[in-house]
């Protein structure tokens, strides 16, 4: 379909919470299709349909495209749900949405998540490392929140990234 720009921060699309999607919807695989083209042309590991002006439940991960990672490959989930959740760490992250920073986190190392495959099928998903943390943070987006809002003090904890 198309390469959509990713929206920056602080665009209130990135800030608000967005509606659950049916696969069946010609709309919602025409939303697929730019995020998987999008990502693509993109640096980053994942995307949520809000950073591309979309509101609604989808995401796409794949952080395989991450040197050193293996994962799952590429992973799209309508409507996806975290079941649960282990293993509360620190992490250093960033946001294809806010491009010029990083920040410490809480993450959890383990991630269950739930949702269904652009066909319709209800999968479950059990992820690690940083597959965990990627899956945890586009779910985050669907519900309006940025690592931005995880950070406990932005005077230690976010920082500006090397060029």
């Amino acid at each position: 379909m198309a390469i959509r720009p990713i929206l920056q921060y602080p665009h209130q699309a990135l800030k608000s919470t967005n509606a659950a999607v049916a696969p069946s919807d010609p709309a919602v695989q025409a939303v697929v299709q730019d995020m998987l083209d999008t990502l693509a042309a993109s640096p980053g590991v994942a995307l949520a349909a809000p950073q591309i002006g979309h509101a609604v439940q989808v995401i796409v991960v794949d952080v395989s495209r991450k040197k050193g990672e293996r994962g799952h490959g590429l992973v799209v989930l309508l409507n996806p749900v975290i079941l649960s959740l282990e293993g509360k760490k620190s992490v250093r992250e960033g946001c294809l949405s806010v491009p010029d920073y990083t920040g410490n986190v809480l993450r959890y190392e383990e991630a269950l998540v739930e949702g269904l495959t652009p066909e319709g099928r209800v999968v479950t998903v059990s992820a690690s490392g940083f597959g965990a943390l990627a899956f945890q943070h586009e779910v985050d987006h669907l519900n309006g929140m940025l690592f931005l809002d995880r950070i406990e003090s932005l005077s230690t904890d976010l920082f500006r990234r090397k060029k």
